[in-house]
This record gives structure tokens, C-alpha cells and sequence, in this order.
């Protein structure tokens, strides 16, 4: 490249063809990136004070070198300026204020200037290059590509993808794949970024969405469209699930992603390393999807709680560690498939479950509205859990329970608002005794029993609320999870919710209790505006930073 500045014109053109065609980008832009290093070689010649400017014919290959210069009446920069008189000489039409061009003499670079214009072309050709390569890529995430493993760097896996290169990081591999320098690997575009260094291809090959279009690629029904899978779960190299469902009535979806003999479904298992892979259908039923997703386990019976996105299925004893799975696989990836947290107990855990939540029950209901076990356990064997139940039911519903009349209806209603009313009063006294302000209890939505979680958490003052974002406030809890071999819950750090998570509050309640608190900022300014009400909802209205 260092003769290219010396070389006749011919040859500059020669070089630019080459440059272009090896690196694939436009041929203006090695022509450009010559221009600029014959300009900047120049400035070291004739001093960089000049402005000098070169300009290399595309199709002829002639140079042209000039400065620019301004005329003026008094010269007193020697470089950029000169006087008309001599102005007139270069240009003959030249006026004051005119900027006119001095023709220089080409330059005879020494072995240093070239050495610097040809790193000024290399730079300029690979950002060129680092360009084409994000343009070519930068929309085909989730395209599955081959590619030739190029290198295995700390664990990383380069694969030389032709135009450029992508990497495989090791939370994107297969565990225990042998990933073995020349050979070819197919994998999925995750995601195309613009870095310093270049445009940094993010390759995957654990993700389900791979799995999803490996499939695609074998079974010409997906590919058509007609069976879709619906949702996907993998454990990367050891065992996936996949939901599916056929749009034509004539069509086993199972069957057409099994293949004949296993033939579509060994390919993907094949091209992830022996990856187990369980094709189930895909059912809009929440209960029935959940049922297929636990194969080959046999389940008894599922209890949804949609509320808390969460579901509760009981499985014969002798079903339990299958259900479960090694290591709580099965389990797991059916969650993942169903979106929900699965909760599995045996037959007799449930029974005793369900025992226990009917003495709880019983007993609350016997202490709270004063009756015998008989009625209290009527009460509970009739579906009801909560004494605001009994409060607020229309008395012909209550009435209308066999045993029950007219007047036992309404003593039990009366009673159960004064239960009511005393744990309220109890609630109230509580909450003054940890110090929450009155001002507090006159916001919008919240019970005694909500002020007296918001004293215990240190959130006493109108203030104290207000800092609060509407997460800090209402987010629910995570749903506890088992423990991988089953045996029981663990918790984790960022499963903890909003202060008043357990109540089930919307998150316009949310920011409408916020907001009230934040009313006596606005006292001197006025009322708050939308952008407030936004603010609540992120934490970042001024000086409502979130609470430590």
C-alpha cells in the first residue's frame, strides 16, 4: 500500500479496484480514504497550517493538489490568506473575500509519509468494512446461519461466518459440546450490535428459539405454516418440550414433528448433541395444557390460581418423583412451557392441605361470629373463606343453604360486620401505636390493615409514601419456588414485592395513592399534572427518589 501514493496513475486505480473488490465495499471509499492520506501527507510537506485538498479521477487516475486560500486586504495568516493583488495572478476575476484555489506541485513522499498514508487508508477501508458487515447483518436476528468455527477463546467460541465473524459465548452453548477448531456449526443469530471494536455478532445455539427453527427447517408443515409451535422450553443438551398445534383438523401435529420412524424429530436431536425432546400437544386449556406438559407423568387433578399466575397440580404418590423429574427437570420445563410456576404435591399432601385450610377456616369463623363447630363447618364445606364473604353475600344466598333460614341469615351477616368492624378498630389502634400519621389513613384505598404493613415497613409520614415509585408500593411478590430436587421452597432476593403486595392492588390504585400523597408538594405550585401521574408509576418525579 506505501507505493500507492508514488505509483503512477494507473496503478492507483489498479490498487483501488483490488482494495474494493478483497474487502467488498465500494470502490469510493478506498478512492476517498487515498484522497485523505495523500492530503494529510501533504500537510506534513507544505505544513499543517495549510488547507490542503487532493483529488484523485476515479476513471483517469489524475491527482490534483491545491490549497485553499481567502483574499484579503491585509494578509496575516501567510497560509490561509493572500492579498488580492496576488490573488489576481492565481484567479483573474478574484475579489476581496473570495476563497480561491493556489495549485500545488504534486509531492514526492518519503518512506515515513507513506507509512502514515497507508494507515490512514487501512483505517479508513476497515471502519468501511465494519459498516458493510452491520449493515449485512443488523436485521437478521433470529436467522439460523453456518459458519466455521474459527478459534475457542476462554470458552468462547469465533466462528467465521464468511463476511464476517460471530461468537458464540459459553452461556450460549450446548454444555458438553466439543467445539473443534475447522469444523462447521450452525447456529442462531441472538442478536447484532455496533461497538467500538466493530459490529459484534451474538451467536446462540441453547436458546428454544433455535430448536424452534431447526424444526422449521425439518418439518415442511411448520415451514408452511399450518402446525405452529406454540411455546418451547429446553434444558440445553439434556432435555426439551415443545407445544404444538395443527390449523388443519386432517393433520397430527405430534406426529408430523415425530416424522416417520422418528426421522424429523432424530435430525434436531441429532444437531443438539442428543437433546431429549418431548412433543406434546398444545392445548388453549390451561388445565389440559399442563396435564400433556408433566408427561409421562400422570396427574390427578390442577387447581389454577390465575390471579397470582400460578398452578397447584396433584399427582398419585407414586407419580411424584416423575412428575418432579431428576433434579426437578420435568417440572421446570413444563413452568417454562406453561408460563406459570407449578406447584406439584401428591394426593395426600393435597388431602392434607385441604384438611388443615378447612380447621383453619373453621376455627376463624368460630371465634369471629361466636358459633358452634357444626355451623362454622357448614360455612366452610359451603365455599366460604373470608368473613367479608359472609358480610357482603346477598342474604337469600345465605339463606337459601339447607339448614339455614331468613333470620339465622341475618344474624350471621350482622355478626360478621361487627367481627368486621372490631378487627378494623383493632387494626386502627395498632396502626396509631406505630406512629402512622392520620394523614396517611385518609388516602385513597388503603384499609387500617394496609396502614399497619406500611407503619411495621417504616412508612409513617405522607412523605414516606410519596418517595415510594408504584412498584415499591403495589408490586406482588414472585411465587416461591421448589427447590430443584422438589423437596420444597426457596426464596430468592428478587422475589420480594411492593410493600402492599399481599392486597392486591391495581397499579392505578397504585399511583393514585402516590399521587395523593404527593398533593401537599403542589400546594404552593398548584395542581400536579399528567407528568406527574407518570411519575409515580417510574419514581423519577423530582425529588420522589425510591426509598432505601
Amino acid at each position: 500500500m506505501a507505493s500507492a501514493i508514488s505509483a503512477n496513475r494507473a496503478e492507483l486505480l489498479a490498487i483501488a479496484n483490488s482494495v474494493a473488490s478483497e474487502k467488498m465495499i465500494d470502490k469510493s471509499i478506498v478512492i476517498e480514504a487515498m484522497e485523505e492520506a495523500i492530503q494529510k501527507s501533504a500537510r506534513n510537506r507544505y505544513g499543517a497550517e495549510n488547507d490542503i485538498r487532493a483529488k484523485l479521477d476515479p476513471r483517469t487516475g489524475d491527482l490534483r493538489l491545491w490549497r485553499v486560500v481567502e483574499v484579503v486586504e491585509e494578509v496575516e495568516d501567510y497560509f490561509k490568506q493572500v492579498d488580492l493583488k496576488q490573488a489576481q495572478k492565481l484567479q483573474d476575476d478574484a475579489k476581496l473575500g473570495d476563497f480561491i484555489v493556489d495549485p500545488l506541485p504534486p509531492v514526492d513522499l518519503g518512506r515515513i509519509d507513506a507509512q502514515s498514508a497507508k494507515q490512514v487508508i487501512f483505517q479508513k477501508v476497515r471502519d468501511a468494512e465494519r459498516e458493510r458487515q452491520y449493515e449485512e447483518f443488523k436485521d437478521r436476528a433470529g436467522e439460523v446461519i453456518t459458519g466455521v468455527i474459527k478459534s475457542v477463546e476462554f470458552g468462547h467460541v469465533i466462528v467465521n461466518l464468511g463476511r464476517a465473524e460471530g461468537v458464540i459465548r459459553r452461556d450460549q452453548q450446548i454444555p458438553r459440546e466439543a467445539a473443534r477448531v475447522g469444523e462447521r456449526i450452525r447456529a442462531l443469530i441472538l442478536k447484532v450490535e455496533r461497538q467500538n471494536r466493530g459490529p459484534q455478532i451474538f451467536l446462540t445455539r441453547a436458546h428454544p428459539e433455535f430448536m424452534k427453527k431447526l424444526f422449521a427447517q425439518e418439518v415442511p408443515e411448520i415451514y408452511d405454516g399450518i402446525i405452529e409451535i406454540k411455546a418451547a422450553a429446553r434444558d440445553p443438551g439434556s432435555r426439551a418440550k415443545i407445544g404444538v398445534i395443527s390449523h388443519d383438523g386432517s393433520i397430527d401435529p405430534v406426529g408430523a414433528c415425530v416424522g416417520m420412524k422418528g426421522s424429523r424429530v432424530q435430525a434436531v436431536v441429532q444437531e443438539l448433541q442428543g437433546e431429549k425432546i418431548d412433543i406434546i400437544p398444545w392445548s388453549e386449556d390451561t388445565a389440559t395444557f399442563v396435564v400433556n406438559a408433566l408427561q409421562p407423568a400422570t396427574v390427578s387433578r390442577v387447581v389454577i390460581d390465575e390471579e397470582e399466575s400460578r398452578i397447584e397440580v396433584v399427582v398419585p404418590d407414586d407419580q411424584l418423583s416423575l412428575a418432579i423429574g431428576r433434579r426437578g427437570q420435568n417440572v421446570r420445563l413444563a413452568s417454562q412451557l406453561t408460563g406459570s410456576q407449578i406447584d406439584i404435591m401428591t394426593e395426600q399432601e393435597a388431602s392434607e392441605k385441604r384438611q388443615r385450610e378447612f380447621a383453619e377456616r373453621s376455627r376463624m369463623f368460630e371465634e369471629e361470629l361466636d358459633v358452634d363447630e357444626t355451623l362454622s363447618q357448614l360455612l366452610v364445606a359451603e365455599g366460604f373463606t373470608e368473613l367479608e364473604e359472609v358480610a357482603y353475600i346477598e342474604m337469600q344466598e345465605l339463606a337459601a343453604i339447607e339448614g339455614f333460614d331468613e333470620e339465622l341469615a341475618e344474624e350471621l351477616q350482622n355478626r360478621a360486620v361487627e367481627a368486621l368492624e372490631r378487627r378494623e378498630e383493632a387494626y386502627r389502634e395498632e396502626r396509631r401505636a406505630l406512629g402512622v400519621d392520620d394523614a396517611v389513613g385518609e388516602l385513597p384505598h388503603l384499609t387500617e390493615a394496609m396502614l399497619v404493613t406500611l407503619g411495621k415497613a417504616g412508612l409513617k409520614t405522607l412523605d414516606d409514601v410519596a418517595d415510594l415509585a408504584t412498584d415499591e408500593l403495589i408490586a406482588k411478590k414472585r411465587p416461591e419456588q421448589r427447590r430443584r430436587d422438589g423437596s420444597g421452597p426457596r426464596r430468592r432476593e428478587e422475589d420480594k414485592g411492593g410493600v402492599l403486595g399481599e392486597y392486591g392492588l391495581s397499579e392505578e390504585q397504585g399511583n393514585e395513592i402516590i399521587m395523593a400523597a404527593r398533593a401537599h408538594w403542589f400546594e404552593d405550585e398548584g395542581s400536579p399534572g399528567p407528568d406527574d401521574a407518570d411519575a409515580a408509576a417510574t419514581g423519577e418525579a423530582a425529588d420522589a427518589e425510591p426509598s432505601q
